[in-house]
C-alpha cells in the first residue's frame, strides 16, 4: 500500500500543506479525509497507523466529522491526489525507526545499536517487532524474574514458535501457572501491552552487542572439523591441558568420518551418496581401512543397494595405495557434503546420550 499512498502525501493533505485547484472550499484535513474514505471503500490496506498518533486522531475526527461528498467535489479530490502522488520521485521511510528498518541487515550492529540509542529508538515505534525477533533461551533471561500476567502477555505477542520453546524451557508448574494466565488475558489493554513490550525492549539496548554470532565452542569446532586430524588431536590435547571442560564441549561440536555410523541415521546413507563426488567416495572409503575405520566403510556399504556396494568395491579394489593425506581431503569433502544436508535441513544427525540429557 506505500506505493499506493506514500505516508509523505498523506501527511501533507493532513496538516495542511497547499494542494492545487479544489473544486469546492474543502480543508486539507477534509480532503485526506475523502481519499482515506476512498481507498477504504476499495479494500486499500492503507499503513495509518504509521503516522503519528496526533495526525491518526486528527484523521479519526476529520472522518466522523463528515456525511457526504458529492460526485465532482470527489473527482477533484482524487484528481488533485492523483497529481501529487506523480509528482514524487522517491520517498523515504521517515525518521530514524524507518530508516533502521529499510537498513537492516545492510549496516553494522554496532552502527544500528549506536543509532538507537542515540535517538531514543526504543521509546518510538512498536517494541514488539524488535522482541519477535529474538530467539527463546534470549527471552527467558529477560523475563524469569517478571510476574505470571506480564509472561502471559509476553507469550501471548511472540511468535507461536518461539513462545512453545520458552514454555519448554520454563519449569512445570511455572509453565503451568503462564498457561492457565493466557486465558485471563483479554482484559488486559493496548496501553499495558505495549508498556510490557516497551519495558523488556529496552533491556536490549543493555545487552552487549556480540562481535561473533555463534559460541566459541561452535567456532573452535568447525575450525577443526576442517583441520587434519593431526592438527585436531594436537589442539584437542593442549585444550584438554589447558580447559578441559571447553575441550569436551569442542569435542561434542566436532563431526568427523569417524563418527558417521554413530551420527548418521542409516536411511540418510544413500541421500549422502547422491551429494558426493563419486571419486572423493573411493577415495575417502579406500582410505578408511588404513586409517582404522573400517567401521565407517562397513556402514556406508550396507546401507546402499548391493549392486551399488559391489561397483564401489571394485573401484576400490581397482585403486593402488591412496595416500593418507589424500584420504583425509576425500573424508572432509564427504563430511562437507553431510554438514551442508544438515544446514539444508535435508538430515539431522543423532546426538549422543549427554547432548540428549
Amino acid at each position: 500500500m506505500n506505493d499506493l499512498l506514500p505516508l509523505g502525501s498523506f501527511n501533507a493533505m493532513a496538516v495542511g500543506a497547499p494542494l492545487s485547484g479544489a473544486a469546492a472550499p474543502l480543508t486539507k484535513r477534509a480532503k485526506a479525509a475523502i481519499v482515506v474514505r476512498l481507498l477504504l471503500n476499495e479494500g486499500a490496506d492503507i499503513p495509518i497507523e504509521e503516522l503519528p498518533d496526533e495526525l491518526q486522531a486528527r484523521l479519526t475526527q476529520q472522518m466522523g466529522s463528515m456525511r457526504t461528498v458529492d460526485r465532482h467535489t470527489l473527482d477533484a479530490v482524487v484528481e488533485e491526489f492523483e497529481n501529487e502522488l506523480n509528482s514524487i520521485g522517491l520517498s523515504f521511510p521517515g525518521g530514524i525507526v524507518g530508516a533502521l528498518t529499510a537498513l537492516d541487515g545492510k549496516i553494522s550492529k554496532q552502527t544500528a545499536e549506536r543509532l538507537r540509542k542515540e535517538a531514543g529508538v526504543r521509546q518510538l515505534g512498536d517494541p514488539w517487532a524488535r522482541l519477535r525477533e529474538l530467539d527463546a533461551p534470549t527471552v527467558l533471561g529477560m523475563i524469569e524474574k517478571e510476574s505470571t500476567e506480564v509472561i502471559a502477555v509476553v507469550l501471548s505477542k511472540l511468535k507461536v514458535s518461539v513462545s512453545a520453546k520458552l514454555l519448554g524451557l520454563l519449569p512445570g508448574p511455572r509453565a503451568r501457572e503462564i498457561t492457565y494466565a493466557v486465558s485471563l488475558t483479554n482484559s488486559v489493554s493496548p496501553e499495558a501491552v505495549y508498556n510490557i513490550g516497551l519495558s523488556l525492549a529496552s533491556q536490549l539496548d543493555s545487552i552487549p552487542i556480540k562481535a561473533f554470532d555463534d559460541e566459541p565452542v561452535e567456532r573452535v569446532g568447525a575450525i577443526l572439523n576442517s583441520s587434519t586430524s593431526m592438527t585436531r588431536d594436537d589442539m584437542l590435547t593442549g585444550l584438554d591441558e589447558t580447559d578441559e571442560g571447553f575441550a569436551n564441549a569442542v569435542r561434542k561440536a566436532i563431526f568427523t568420518f569417524a563418527d558417521i555410523p554413530a551420527r548418521v541415521q542409516p536411511r540418510d546413507i544413500p541421500r549422502i551418496l547422491r551429494g558426493a563426488d563419486r571419486a572423493q567416495l573411493v577415495y575417502a572409503m579406500a582410505g578408511s581401512e588404513a586409517a582404522g575405520l573400517k567401521i565407517v566403510m562397513d556402514f556406508i556399504l550396507d546401507n546402499m543397494s548391493s549392486r551399488m556396494a559391489d561397483q564401489l568395491r571394485e573401484e576400490i579394489a581397482e585403486l593402488e595405495t591412496v595416500k593418507a593425506s589424500e584420504a583425509e581431503l576425500a573424508m572432509s569433502a564427504i563430511i562437507d557434503v553431510i554438514r551442508q544436508l544438515e544446514t539444508d535441513g535435508e538430515l539431522q544427525l543423532v546426538q549422543d546420550d549427554e547432548e540428549e540429557d
